[in-house]
């Protein structure tokens, strides 16, 4: 799968009007110029891992909400993954993680 640079600028973007900063105010903490940031929130540049990282951590947003669109305080942030991995597995193994995790639940 491949990412969405221009899904993920969108969501970088959010976050950080969410947290009241501009663009040069982000760019002044992360030492990129303005310029780099834009095209960073518009998905014409690539983004690295490090960078992600650095500009979440300012944000306070995780790296998996920016990446999925998924926040990890949400409910729900596993079940797309467990759907997926379900899907992948034969019956008998379907079986056996359904008893695994109904005795997890309900004990």
């Amino acid at each position: 799968m491949a990412l969405d640079y221009n899904i993920i600028g969108e969501r970088l973007k959010q976050a950080r009007l969410n947290k009241k900063l501009t663009q040069e105010k982000l760019a002044e903490q992360l030492d990129v110029s303005v310029a780099f940031l834009s095209r960073i929130e518009r998905g014409s540049s690539l983004i690295s891992l490090k960078r992600l990282n650095q500009i979440c951590a300012i944000l306070d947003v995780s790296e998996g909400e920016i990446l999925n669109g998924v926040s990890e305080d949400s409910n729900s942030y596993l079940n797309k993954d467990f759907s997926n991995l379900l899907k992948s597995c034969p019956p008998e193994k379907i079986s056996l993680i359904y008893s695994i995790a109904k005795v997890i639940v309900e004990s």
